[in-house]
């Protein structure tokens, strides 16, 4: 029974990357298929179907900038704030535990300082 938790945790989070992805493929599937039987019977293709199969092709929402690593610095340093009020938390069950937290804390939080270092010091391009 102990063993549920950690392994729900890991199917939780493989859930929330494989589930969208699948339901995305099957949605390119579909719509291929829609394509090729429209091929097939000599139709001609819409410009809207086009547009919609190469608009989810994926690209950069934002062009590289020193704004966007600045983002990026401050989502990473709240992951690294939301590990260490983790670890406080468990610490008043378990006083070690928070060590372990605020340790693996500082991994999200140097690499969202490295971000903010670097938005800082890039010069805007203009």
């Amino acid at each position: 029974m102990e063993i549920l938790v950690p392994i729900s945790l890991f199917a939780m989070i493989a859930a929330l990357v494989i589930v969208p992805r699948y339901f995305r493929s099957l949605e390119r599937q579909k719509m291929a298929d829609t394509l090729r039987v429209a091929i097939e019977k000599g139709q001609p293709i819409p410009g809207e179907i086009v547009e919609a199969m190469s608009s989810n092709v994926r690209s950069p929402a934002m062009p590289p900038s020193p704004q966007r690593d600045l983002r990026t610095g401050i989502i990473w340093l709240g992951v690294a704030l939301g590990l260490v009020a983790l670890g406080l938390i468990v610490g008043f069950e378990e006083p070690d535990a928070s060590y372990w937290f605020i340790g693996i804390a500082s991994f999200p939080g140097f690499i969202g300082l490295a971000f903010i270092v670097l938005g800082l010091i890039n010069k805007p391009k203009s």
